[in-house]
């Protein structure tokens, strides 16, 4: 469940956060963190994989996609 359901959460939030904190043209960025989404995806479901415990990997996993939803959100709001 962590490597499907937070996997995606971390992506969605890795997009918006590399759109916009991300210096450049909006579509450049945008297209930059969609890109960097996938990998990211890839990457936490490995993680959920590779940790001996759930518990283990679903800290590993929500604790970066709250903090990068909170500056996103910070930013987002300045912008």
């Amino acid at each position: 469940m962590a490597a499907i359901f937070g996997g995606y959460a971390l992506a969605a939030v890795t997009s918006v956060f590399c759109a916009l904190a991300l210096p450049g043209a909006r579509g450049q960025t945008v297209l930059t963190g969609m890109l960097l989404a996938i990998v990211v995806c890839a990457c936490a479901a490995l993680w959920a994989f590779a940790t001996r415990t759930a518990l283990r990997a679903w800290i590993g996993i929500l604790l970066p996609t709250v903090v990068m939803a909170a500056v996103a959100r910070a930013l987002g709001a300045w912008a």
